[in-house]
Formats: C-alpha cells, sequence, structure tokens
C-alpha cells in the first residue's frame, strides 16, 4: 500500500502543477464540517492511510504534511510509515499550524471549499494576507478536488429516514421551529440556513444511518419566518421503503418541505427565499456554500454568528433526562455480561481476541430493545494497544488476550432513548506496579471530576484540572481532553461545552451531559482510561450564589483488583464503594444469576 500512497500523492503534485498552484489542503470533514464524514469524504485516509478521525494534509511540491493531535500520534507514525507523508503535530507548545505554516512557505493554496469551513479557509486566508502583500496571493476553492484521481469514489450515502414523536423527546418539531424563529427575530434575520447534520437531525426529529455510527441524514435545512425547506437526497427517486415516505408526509403535513440535496443552490437564489438577512454559522457551514451565498444575499445581508441550535441542544429537556438514564441502565447491563463473559472465559483458558471480544459486546448490545448500532467503532485495546488512545481494533490478526495486564474497551451504544459512551479498564491478571498506580490515579482523577462542586457559570476548562491534578502530583499527563457532549440518540461527541485545558467561554449548564476520561499512556506498555458520563444538575443556592454538581449516568462497576488503596484518599473510597454498590443494587435484578452473583464478588468495599 505504500507505493499506493505515494503515487496518489504524486498525481495531486501533477495537478498542482498543472494550475499553478502552490500547495493544495485535504481536510478531514465532509460539506457538513462533520467529525466522522461518509467514505466518500474520508479523503485524507484515501491519500494517505491515515484512519484517524482527526487530521488534514498539505502538499506541496517538496512536502507532505498530516497535522493531527496527541490522540493519533503513535497510530500516525505506523500508518505514515512509506508514504512520504511527515507528521506534524498539534495542541504541543511548540505546534506549527497549517495557515502560520502554508504562510510561511507559499502563495497559493487550492482545497475543497466543500468539505472545509468558512472560519477554516478565513484562517488560511488571514495568514496568508499578512505575509503577503495584496495582490500576491490566492486562495483557490475547488469542489470535490480529488474527482479527476479518485477512481472509484464512493456516492453520497442514502438511507431510511425515522421520525422520532413527541413523546420519546419531549418537544416537536414544530416547537423547536417557533423558538428558531424568535431567535432569526431577535437577531433582526429572515432567515437561517443550518448545515450541521446533527442540529438538523435534532430540528426535525428526524433521525437516518447516512454516516456510520451517527443517525444523520446528509442534508441542509432552511428555515425563513414562514418557511421551512429540508434539501435531502431522499427525494431524487423512487421512495423505495415505508419509514421515509411514511417521515415525509409527517414532515410535509407540520409545513416542512422538502426539496433535492442540490437544489440548496439553485433553491437559494430563488427571490423568494433570497430576499433579506441571512444568518449562518462560520464554524459549520462549508466555504464552498458560503461564496454561493455571499452573491446572492449580498455579504451585507448575511450574519455569521455561532448556531442557536448547538446550546439548545445540549441542555436535554426532562423526558431526554429520563430516557438517558434508561438507556445507561440498559448498557449497563450489555457492559457487566460482557465483563462476566471476558473474565470467565480467562478463567476457562479460552482464546480471546481483541476483535472477538468487540464482537462479544456488539452482541450484548444488540441483544436491547431499540438498539440501533453502536455509536462509534469499539476500541478493544489490550497491553500496548491500549496506549493508543483511539486504537483501531484490526479484524484479522488482533492481539490474544492473555490473564495478566490489562485490557481497555471504549465503546457505546445508539438506542432510539439515548447514546451511550463508556471506558473500562479491567485487570485480566496479575498487573505491575506501574500499571496499579497509573490505574489508580487516573480513577482518582475520574473521581475527583465526578464529585465536583461548583458555582453557577464555571465553564469545564475551569474543572478540568480535578482530573488531571493526581498525575500532575507524579508529574504524568494525558494529551485528550477530559470530557466532551453527549448526544441524545445523536452524536457522541457534541458541544458546546467541553472539559479540557482549551479554553472554552461556554458554562456548563444543568441538562447538559459531558463525558469524564482521563488516562495514562505509556508507548510500547500498556493504556488506561476510565469514563463515565455526566448529567450537570442543580446543587442549590445559598447567600453566595447558585451551585451546580454532577450526576453519573454511567452504570457498570469498575474493577477495584488493580487498586493501589493507599493512593486513594477516605473520600475517593468512599465515593468508589457508594458507586459499585449502587451498580450492584440497580443492576442484579436485570442481570442473569450467575451474572449477578459474579456482580456481587466485584462490587465489594475496598
Amino acid at each position: 500500500m505504500e507505493n499506493l500512497y505515494s503515487e496518489r500523492i504524486r498525481a495531486v503534485r501533477r495537478m498542482m502543477a498543472e494550475n499553478g498552484w502552490d500547495a493544495v489542503v485535504i481536510g478531514a470533514s465532509d460539506p457538513h464540517s462533520s467529525e466522522y464524514p461518509s467514505p466518500r469524504w474520508q479523503a485524507v485516509e484515501w491519500i494517505s492511510g491515515f484512519t484517524g478521525e482527526a487530521g488534514d494534509i498539505v502538499i506541496t511540491a517538496d512536502h507532505a504534511g498530516l497535522w493531527t493531535d496527541s490522540r493519533y500520534f503513535i497510530q500516525a507514525v505506523s500508518q505514515l510509515q512509506g508514504t512520504g507523508v511527515e507528521l506534524h503535530k498539534t495542541r504541543q507548545p511548540d505546534s506549527v499550524s497549517i495557515p502560520q505554516w502554508l504562510a510561511e512557505r507559499v502563495s497559493s493554496v487550492a482545497l475543497d471549499g466543500s468539505c472545509m469551513s468558512v472560519a477554516e479557509v478565513g484562517k488560511i486566508r488571514s495568514a496568508l494576507s499578512e505575509t503577503h502583500d495584496e495582490g500576491q496571493w490566492k486562495v483557490v476553492d475547488v469542489p470535490d478536488l480529488l474527482d479527476p484521481i479518485w477512481t472509484g469514489r464512493p456516492k453520497i450515502p442514502v438511507t431510511p429516514v425515522i421520525t422520532l414523536d413527541e413523546s420519546e423527546i419531549g418537544e416537536s418539531r414544530l416547537q423547536k421551529l417557533v423558538w428558531l424563529r424568535k431567535f432569526l427575530m431577535s437577531k433582526d434575520c429572515d432567515a437561517i440556513l443550518v448545515s450541521s447534520l446533527d442540529e438538523i437531525a435534532w430540528l426535525l426529529n428526524v433521525r437516518g444511518s447516512d454516516i456510520e455510527y451517527n443517525p444523520y441524514v446528509i442534508s441542509y435545512l432552511y428555515v425563513s419566518l414562514d418557511r421551512a425547506v429540508w434539501f435531502v437526497r431522499k427525494d431524487t427517486g423512487p421512495v423505495s421503503d415505508q419509514d421515509t415516505e411514511d417521515s415525509f408526509m409527517e414532515l410535509k403535513a407540520d409545513g416542512v418541505e422538502i426539496a433535492g440535496y442540490d437544489d440548496v443552490f439553485v433553491s437559494v437564489a430563488d427571490p423568494e427565499l433570497s430576499d433579506g438577512r441571512l444568518y449562518i454559522d462560520c464554524a459549520s457551514l462549508n466555504y464552498h456554500l458560503y461564496r454561493y451565498l455571499t452573491d446572492v444575499f449580498g455579504r451585507e445581508n448575511i450574519m455569521t454568528g455561532p448556531s442557536p441550535v448547538l446550546l439548545r441542544k445540549a441542555v436535554k429537556n426532562g423526558a431526554e433526562i429520563r430516557s438517558l438514564r434508561e438507556a445507561y441502565l440498559e448498557d449497563g447491563c450489555a457492559m457487566e455480561r460482557f465483563l462476566f463473559w471476558l473474565d470467565s472465559e480467562m478463567a476457562a483458558g479460552n482464546e480471546v481476541t481483541e476483535w472477538s471480544a468487540a464482537l462479544r459486546l456488539d452482541g450484548f448490545r444488540a441483544m436491547i430493545d431499540g438498539y440501533r448500532g453502536n455509536s462509534f467503532k469499539t476500541i478493544s485495546a489490550y497491553g500496548p494497544n491500549a496506549a493508543l488512545p483511539h486504537y483501531s481494533t484490526p479484524e484479522t490478526g488482533s492481539a490474544v488476550l492473555h490473564p495478566s495486564g490489562l485490557y481497555l474497551v471504549d465503546s457505546g451504544g445508539q438506542y432510539l432513548f439515548g447514546t451511550t459512551d463508556i471506558t473500562r479498564t479491567v485487570a485480566l491478571g496479575g498487573c505491575t506496579e506501574l500499571e496499579k498506580e497509573d490505574y489508580t490515579l487516573v480513577l482518582k482523577g475520574m473521581i475527583q471530576l465526578a464529585k465536583a462542586v461548583f458555582p453557577e457559570g464555571t465553564a469545564g476548562c475551569q474543572l478540568d484540572v480535578l482530573a488531571r491534578n493526581a498525575l500532575w502530583q507524579s508529574k504524568r499527563n494525558f494529551g485528550h481532553g477530559t470530557g466532551h457532549g453527549v448526544g441524545f440518540y445523536l452524536g457522541v461527541h457534541e458541544g458546546p461545552q467541553s472539559i479540557r485545558q482549551d479554553f472554552n467561554s461556554q458554562p456548563l449548564l444543568p441538562g447538559m451531559v459531558t463525558s469524564d476520561e482521563p488516562g495514562i499512556y505509556r508507548e510500547g506498555r500498556h493504556g488506561v482510561r476510565h469514563e463515565n458520563i455526566l448529567l450537570c444538575v442543580d446543587a442549590g443556592q445559598n447567600g453566595f450564589g447558585k451551585w451546580l454538581s454532577f450526576e453519573t449516568l454511567t452504570v457498570c462497576h469498575i474493577d477495584t483488583s488493580p487498586i493501589v488503596r493507599s493512593l486513594l484518599s477516605d473520600d475517593e473510597a468512599e465515593w468508589l464503594n457508594a458507586y459499585n454498590e449502587s451498580v450492584f443494587r440497580r443492576l442484579s435484578p436485570l442481570l442473569p444469576e450467575e451474572v449477578a452473583l459474579w456482580l456481587e464478588s466485584r462490587t465489594r468495599p475496598v
């Protein structure tokens, strides 16, 4: 495969020479700024072989580079061997960003503007303008730039569309559209074009499976004060399934017009749609469509700002919270059945690989009513493989598990009643003192964040140190964020909140669901990550103001066998014992007797 990727890079360079471009930027997303694009838009993997979810490629006449963060450093070094692509590390103290790197070396840049956001391209344009005189630099927008050389490029996927009932999610699409129109009036705008797929799914109460692990429908949504037009591929041919037909009829009954996906360019030029002020989000709208909109509406009639849907979607309502509690209870049963099976297999001396273990966990989740697939590809990693935070478990040749050391499994499910995400690191047998120490220090961080009580208005970045302090005190750390938002039968990653060292001013609000997942990774040795999902809740009010805290939604025991008890404070041990006791009390009536008995033995106090 090495020669294949090198040849593809050479083909790009031939295109550059033919068109007079100094550099080509290949982004990792799609026209909707999706974190996980469908195969059609997995251009970074096609050009380089790198399979991580985050990474952008820059190609010049004498250099090819991949920019990615610490979650993928080890993976990138391995996958880029022989391709001629060099790793550029991001989010490091001495990192040089793509815009800065380009500005110091080239004057003309070509990119697929349909797969990069307005904000991303804006940074490149700004950097070039600062280092070059006016008229001496250019950014060329080339939609589907790789089409001439990407033989057999996958098509845009089309999958069935379903709708969710108001009783299941607490709010109808009509209520959401009324709210959105009130927002437009508050901004003195006449319409908004929504391009983020999770936001569209949330607004219309629709779900699909156009992107693996994500229940989205590839589309755009235009909402004005008196119209709503959904630009979607489902109307490009005869409707082949009853779910989609019924969904379209329901949407039309609520006043949502259905138009073709590619018609967005033609339709927005219609005077009935293009007359007035349009609101857009530069962080999600693609650059190519933005350029077209500025021509149609006029730059003076376009207002930019963060999408209001992002925050509204992140704050779960009462119905969603009740369903999520059920989802994590059901998901916990699947996890405990899996961990019991794994423990039994190890004790019996049966061969288990990382891949077969992942399949067995998938099978337990599939037994749950309302299961609609995984929320991401299961990370099933044993020993040194767990040192890759986003390890991709191979279907063939995956490591065999042995009754010693640590095994890490990071997984989640998509259910009609919620999205789950959980990581457990467990001892398969005897562990080294360093494994035990790392295991305990990471657990201390997870517990401290889960126990947090904080004043209203606190942002996640202000709490991040709680998850790192125990590691820092031992001069250890991890490179990824501590917490991300989780959707409701939507994306397993969502904003606008986060818990990480990067500054993010968004306060945590009651109703937000966020992960708590510190870790530690030792290349060639082992990795540890503990992850529970937290619901932000009210914690009362006094003379000092309003207070918030977390409710742990995840229901699955934490392995106590690798713990160094002397490293846990009494408060931490008390939290751990209470948590494990709660897991046993809540799950044991729902589990087979043999699993319940096993769980009782695993949740005894430390």
